[in-house]
């Protein structure tokens, strides 16, 4: 068995399906601990489930990453149960309706952003501390492709929010790294998740058009980014921080 998280309480969030579920699996066969947190219980329950019957440690703990009170809560809770905190991955987010920049409608960028940036500072605001007190920790803010390339047409509010995910990430790096905190972000290309498995059309035509356009002319599969989260939070990257890594296939490299 793996073990280069043993000992470490990790947490991850959106962790009720696709790369969350993967990797909240990942960090608990890599021996850590794992609080996994979600808005739909159901998601969450079932990725605590399956931990557990493989003999792993997990709690889950229904969060709305856009209201402090509940992240507060989250990191509160998750800290009694564990003892500490070292490792997150902040992955909860949304992609929001399709409609280009003057068609997207305010309701739909509030509803984006606040999940998917404002949901990221509000968890690193309150998972940051506790890893002062615990001697420092590693942290991976979920971005996206269309956090490095304005090329994903009709997705307004997701591009900038992601945009925005890089940023952030990389203001924290620099102001904790003296309190040993490394930030990172991990950014996907276009990924098989169970949300496209049930449209079998669309999942259809997504891969022949990625066997066009990527250069490993396949789909990101939720375990490819999953191992690559579990990298940036061991020892093996111990020295890198304020990182956005594509897992792409290749597609920003052309």
């Amino acid at each position: 068995m793996m073990t280069r998280l043993s000992g470490k309480v990790g947490l991850v969030t959106g962790g009720g399906s696709g790369i969350g579920r993967a990797a909240a699996w990942a960090l608990a066969r890599e021996g850590a601990k794992v609080v996994v947190a979600d808005v739909a219980a159901p998601g969450g329950e079932e990725t605590v489930r399956q931990i557990k019957a493989a003999n792993g440690d997990a709690l889950f703990i229904q969060t709305d990453v856009t209201q402090a009170s509940e992240v507060k809560a989250l990191l509160k809770k998750a800290v009694q149960v564990f003892g500490s905190l070292n490792v997150a991955f902040n992955n909860a987010g949304i992609e929001g309706d399709r409609a280009f920049s003057v068609a997207c409608t305010e309701e739909n960028w509030d509803r984006v952003v606040n999940v998917n940036l404002k949901g990221v500072w509000l968890c690193m605001k309150y998972e940051i501390p506790y890893m002062r007190e615990h001697g420092g920790g590693a942290i991976v803010n979920m971005a996206s492709i269309a956090g490095l390339s304005g090329g994903l047409l009709g997705f307004p509010a997701y591009t900038a929010s992601k945009h925005g995910v890089v940023g952030l990430t990389k203001a924290a790096a620099v102001e904790y790294a003296k309190s040993n905190i490394r930030v990172n972000a991990i950014c996907p290309g276009f990924t098989k998740t169970p949300m496209l498995e049930k449209d079998p059309e669309r999942l259809l035509e997504l891969e022949n058009w990625v066997e066009q356009v990527v250069p490993a002319k396949c789909l990101v599969t939720p375990e490819s980014v999953a191992e690559s989260v579990v990298w940036l939070c061991s020892e093996q990257s111990a020295f890198v921080t304020g990182q956005a890594l594509a897992v792409d296939g290749g597609f920003l490299a052309q």
